[in-house]
Formats: C-alpha cells, sequence, structure tokens
C-alpha cells in the first residue's frame, strides 16, 4: 500500500486557523498552537457575553423606564410594572423603554390609562 502524508490536509488545517486569528496581537496571529488557544479563548468569551448582554439590555431598559415613570407621574418603576401587569397590558419592556426614549407622547397616554 502507498503511504499516504498528511501534509495537505495539515496545511489546509493551519491555514484555516491563522485566517481566523488574522488580526490577533504578536504570535497569536502568526504560530499555529498560539492562534488555536487564543481562538478557543475569543470563543468562551464570546458565549458568555452574549447572556451579559441579555442582561446588560433589560438593566438598560429598567433605568429607561423608571426615568420615564417618574416624570409621568408614578412613584417607581416597580409600582408601574405591577399596574401594568393588573391592567393587562402585553407589553415587554423593551418597547416601553423604546417608546419612552423616542416617542414620549405614546408612552405618556400608556402611563395615563394605567393610572
Amino acid at each position: 500500500m502507498t503511504r499516504i502524508k498528511g501534509g495537505v490536509l495539515a496545511n489546509k488545517k493551519r491555514k484555516n486557523v491563522l485566517e481566523r486569528a488574522k488580526g490577533y496581537r504578536g504570535v497569536r496571529s502568526k504560530k499555529k498552537n498560539y492562534a488555536h488557544e487564543a481562538l478557543q479563548r475569543a470563543g468562551r468569551y464570546a458565549f458568555a457575553h452574549r447572556r451579559d448582554k441579555k442582561t446588560a439590555f433589560r438593566q438598560l431598559w429598567i433605568v429607561r423606564l423608571n426615568a420615564a415613570v417618574r416624570d409621568n407621574g408614578h412613584k417607581s418603576y416597580s409600582t408601574f410594572i405591577a399596574k401594568l401587569k393588573k391592567n393587562g397590558f402585553e407589553l415587554d419592556r423593551k418597547i416601553l423603554a423604546t417608546f419612552a426614549s423616542e416617542h414620549p407622547e405614546i408612552f405618556a397616554r400608556i402611563a395615563k390609562k394605567v393610572a
């Protein structure tokens, strides 16, 4: 049987890893082993931070809503949300925060109906 050497596939793997690590600093974009390690770490951080981003945006919406709610005569964010649910409004925090920042007149009407 003939001997098959792995040069072509090894070069392809190496090229793909280095291509994905393009722009990394120093040896992390030049050497395959370091580049592979950097890509593994980047993937872990990306996975974790996708979830952190959701938390950060929810916090931002709550801060924006709290400011708008107080401007419209309600006591606090939590009491406003409780009254929303009690009155059967199906709007989520993202939509409410968008109304509060971009369309304050619409948000004022919603806040008046909730009161």
